[in-house]
């Protein structure tokens, strides 16, 4: 079942429908005024339907706002439709691409002007990457979501937001059996010795961008 499939359904068996619509614009992060200008109706239908003041939408109505939730995603990026796609429902995914060719890692790293923390050799290739929220992901990741982060390859590199210490996202990496072909920092706070450490041992490349992390879609421009 795909994304719209799963969202009309939800809204079409839900006993309260303007709920279930509420929650998923707010999936989504997407207004009530954004959403109706992109449907080309009053804002206020949109929050009389997620209200419950006017009468439930029918199957036309369900498919229209379902298309516009998909569409105004992918206009941004499609970042919720990818998170979804990848099976991992935490927002702690931020982002996640699979390339059909390989890229040199070192390459990569000119486009997002990253430096290395270790002597591993960066000539290596990647076939993706996945970018995730630090914080998020040690507290909301089952085992299984962190196997799905490798996509199609682990060939790929693992960007990491929100690293205070910079020694847990490497002993992570250490205790997984399936590994990344590098490990990227976001404007780390510092990065622990040990992590270091960790990246000489496994022969994984440890780096850094001093890109600002509220702004990672600036990041994920470069890789695209």
């Amino acid at each position: 079942m795909d994304l719209k499939e799963k969202i009309a359904g939800e809204i079409t068996i839900s006993e309260n429908p303007g709920y279930t619509i509420k929650k998923w614009r707010e999936e989504f992060n997407i207004s009530q005024m954004e959403l109706s200008k992109f449907m080309n109706v009053s804002p206020s239908v949109i929050s009389d339907y997620e209200a419950g003041r006017r009468k439930s939408p029918g199957s036309a109505s369900i498919k229209k706002i379902v298309e516009a939730l998909i569409k105004i995603d992918e206009n941004r990026g499609g970042n919720v439709i990818r998170r979804y796609n990848s099976g991992i429902s935490s927002d702690a995914l931020l982002d996640i691409k699979d390339y059909d060719h390989d890229i040199s890692l070192e390459y990569i790293a000119t486009k997002i002007n990253a430096k290395s923390y270790s002597r591993v050799d960066l000539r290596r290739n990647i076939r993706g990457y996945t970018m995730i929220d630090g914080i998020k992901a040690i507290i909301e990741f089952s085992y299984a979501d962190y196997t799905k982060l490798y996509g199609w390859s682990s060939q790929r590199i693992i960007f990491i937001t929100q690293v205070y210490y910079g020694r847990s996202p490497m002993i992570a990496v250490r205790a997984h059996p399936l590994k990344p072909a590098a490990v990227v920092y976001i404007q780390p706070n510092n990065v622990d010795d040990l992590a270091v450490r960790i990246s000489e041992l496994e022969n994984i490349p440890l780096l850094k961008t001093d890109y600002d992390y509220k702004r990672i879609s600036d990041i994920m421009s470069s890789l695209r």
